[in-house]
């Protein structure tokens, strides 16, 4: 028999296993057409149906109003990073939040089109925490205010939200999307790349106000990169990722199966919980967030003793815990509790470094 393996990976991360056992029974015949969803047209009526409940398994979800266009697109995050300011730019401004890798990355994107101001950052401390809200002003005329609400690299997110005095809020949820219930009304957009905790890479979510997506771009813009196009050809413009969406479909039913998004917080919360409990009391561990900005999604932590780190990764390894080294810019270890995560890998993941803290902390 395997030996079960906890994948604490931020992305592509762990997916329900219930999810994957459905998708193994269906591969070679979906819903009994003698194909797999991989080579169904995405033209069909039995793809149509696919694209048409996740839609719809999102709304409910999230509450999202009829004002509000839910997007499947390509390219991932990287590529809302330029989709936002060509689709949304009126007045050629707008101001950006930084708080680690990610929103840097839009930030210098948004550079490249419009007068992108540096509103906030905390960039200073190793982006270990988030700024004070209080402290941001809005220019009156920005087009929108640019905000990555989680952050993967550096296991920090935000408890509110900053006061945009009407602008257009446009957050990347990438790392918290589906994690627990939001206000969509709060929001001009939203994007989040689906392998985190939704499904496999290939697919990026974007829910925007319609009133946002103009009919005409500031300036030229090409056509697949136009909110309108994908809006308007209901994100089957060109050959949509059909196997991404349909396991995103399936772990939005999964979601909506344990009682939706509040109690999928709840679990999340408690998860999370385990695991900053033992860092907390923990004499050879630390956890590199500040407390008030600590992200239930991303923890990320070292040994007192940087030496250890390797032996840790290692040793975790060989114990069944995958994927926990920190991400390569900043190395370090990060365990990655997202959705699909179950308590008991964070329970056998405490319990593995209260052994490893035994014999390595003299």
């Amino acid at each position: 028999m395997a030996k079960e393996i906890y994948n604490f990976s931020a992305g592509p991360s762990t997916l329900p296993k219930s999810v994957l056992v459905e998708a193994a029974e269906e591969m070679c015949s979906y819903k009994g057409s003698g194909m797999s969803v991989m080579e169904i047209s995405h033209r069909s009526k039995l793809f149509e149906t696919i694209l048409e409940e996740a839609k719809e398994d999102f709304t409910k979800l999230y509450q999202i109003p009829a004002e509000y266009e839910i997007l499947f697109l390509q390219g991932g995050g990287s590529t809302q990073f330029a989709m936002i300011p060509l689709n949304l730019m009126k007045n050629k401004k707008a101001d950006y939040i930084v708080t680690g890798q990610w929103a840097k990355k839009a930030f210098q994107e948004g550079q490249v089109f419009l007068d992108a101001r540096k509103a906030l950052s905390s960039e200073d401390k190793s982006f270990s925490y988030i700024p004070d809200l209080s402290a941001f002003s809005v220019r009156p005329d920005s087009d929108y205010v640019y905000i990555c609400e989680n952050n993967t690299i550096y296991g920090t997110a935000y408890s509110s939200l900053p006061d945009t005095q009407g602008v257009p809020l446009v957050s990347d949820i990438s790392s918290s999307l589906l994690s627990k219930p939001l206000d969509v009304t709060k929001y001009g957009l939203l994007f989040g790349g689906a392998q985190k905790n939704l499904g496999p890479a290939g697919v990026t979510i974007v829910i925007i106000r319609k009133d946002l997506i103009p009919e005409e771009t500031l300036i030229p813009v090409p056509t697949m990169l136009k909110y309108k196009t994908h809006a308007d050809s209901n994100s089957l413009y060109n050959t949509p990722p059909v196997y991404s969406i349909y396991i995103a479909g399936k772990v939005l039913k999964w979601l909506l199966s344990l009682g939706g998004l509040s109690v999928m917080e709840k679990i999340n919360q408690e998860k999370a919980a385990l695991l900053y409990d033992y860092l907390d009391q923990s004499k050879l561990f630390y956890g590199t967030a500040e407390k008030d900005s600590r992200s239930v999604m991303n923890v990320t932590f070292l040994p007192k003793d940087p030496a250890l780190t390797d032996v840790f990764l290692d040793e975790a390894k060989e114990a069944g815990l995958v994927n926990l080294k920190g991400h390569r810019s900043v190395g370090g270890i990060r365990a990655s509790l997202y959705n699909a995560m179950p308590i008991e890998g964070v329970k056998t993941l405490v319990q593995f470094m209260e052994q490893f803290e035994a014999r390595y902390n003299k």
